[in-house]
């Protein structure tokens, strides 16, 4: 054996087994975390309103790093949501210098509905726009199976909220424009001894005053806010009919003689009348 060379062979064992057990884990772990936080911030995003969506969006547009700083956008979340949203586009601009008694009524009629209709599809045959003494009116109408409030309540459902959506959108910052809004109920007696369809129909006019003050609609402008209940069907021969259902928004010029009919009252300067509810 004398004379032989020793030869020492060394294996190492693992080098397979180091790719699947290595930092890449770390790596994809992180990969599925950043994941799982991005659908849960989209699916947050979904639940929140449209409205409390525009506020946000202004405010990481218009709030500058300086003024934020030290303050959090959580320090200020509360402020954010409850300010009102100002329109500066250029187009908002030059709707606000336009004056609601000199527009073309069957104009804008026919340019109401063809919005309604291109944004609105699967709603639009339950929104009736006319010209009428004095400016427009718009009809939100129910339909069998399809009641644009909740049955029996003043909560407004999202087809109501989405059609208010786009009549805010085209008559706001008009000048001289004077808004009454009408609740009315069919003839179907409500259940309740203390709360009738006079109560009802009221209701449902304040909720959309209030849907239409969301979608930044100036108070100023609103004249009247009245309920009906069943005393004036639109389908007068079958007073039960799902359609009597509705709220009527009077888009009229705010002249002195048109706020005097829906305010009620006279005044030497129609700019004084406030909004009222009947």
């Amino acid at each position: 054996m004398k004379g032989q060379t020793i030869i020492i062979k060394k294996v190492k064992k693992g080098g397979h087994a180091a790719a699947h057990g290595g930092s890449w884990k770390v790596a994809y772990a992180d990969f599925v975390t950043a994941m799982m936080a991005f659908f849960l911030l989209m699916w947050l995003i979904s639940m929140v309103a449209p409205e409390k969506k525009m506020k946000l969006a202004t405010y990481f547009k218009t709030v500058g790093i300086m003024e934020a700083a030290g303050l959090g956008f959580m320090g200020k979340g509360k402020d954010i949501l409850d300010t009102e949203i100002v329109n500066t586009s250029e187009q908002e601009k030059q709707k606000n210098s336009e004056s609601f008694n000199q527009l073309n009524k069957e104009e804008f009629t026919e340019k109401l509905k063809k919005d309604i209709g291109t944004k609105l599809s699967g709603v639009k045959d339950q929104v009736m726009v006319d010209v009428i003494e004095g400016g427009v009116r718009v009809n939100i109408v129910d339909k069998l199976g399809r009641p644009m409030f909740t049955v029996g309540s003043a909560e407004l459902g999202p087809e109501a909220k989405a059609v208010l959506k786009v009549v805010s959108d085209e008559i706001r910052g008009f000048k001289d424009l004077k808004i009454s809004i009408e609740g009315h109920t069919d003839s179907t007696a409500y259940s309740g001894n203390k709360y009738t369809n006079w109560e009802l129909s009221t209701d449902r006019a304040s909720a959309a005053r209030r849907e239409l003050e969301r979608n930044n609609i100036d108070p100023n402008d609103l004249g009247r806010v009245s309920g009906y209940a069943a005393t004036q069907p639109l389908i007068a021969d079958n007073p039960s009919d799902p359609r009597n259902r509705r709220i009527s928004i009077l888009l009229l010029n705010a002249d002195k003689s048109t706020v005097e009919k829906i305010t009620g009252k006279k005044s030497e300067k129609t700019t004084a009348n406030k909004p009222e509810t009947d």
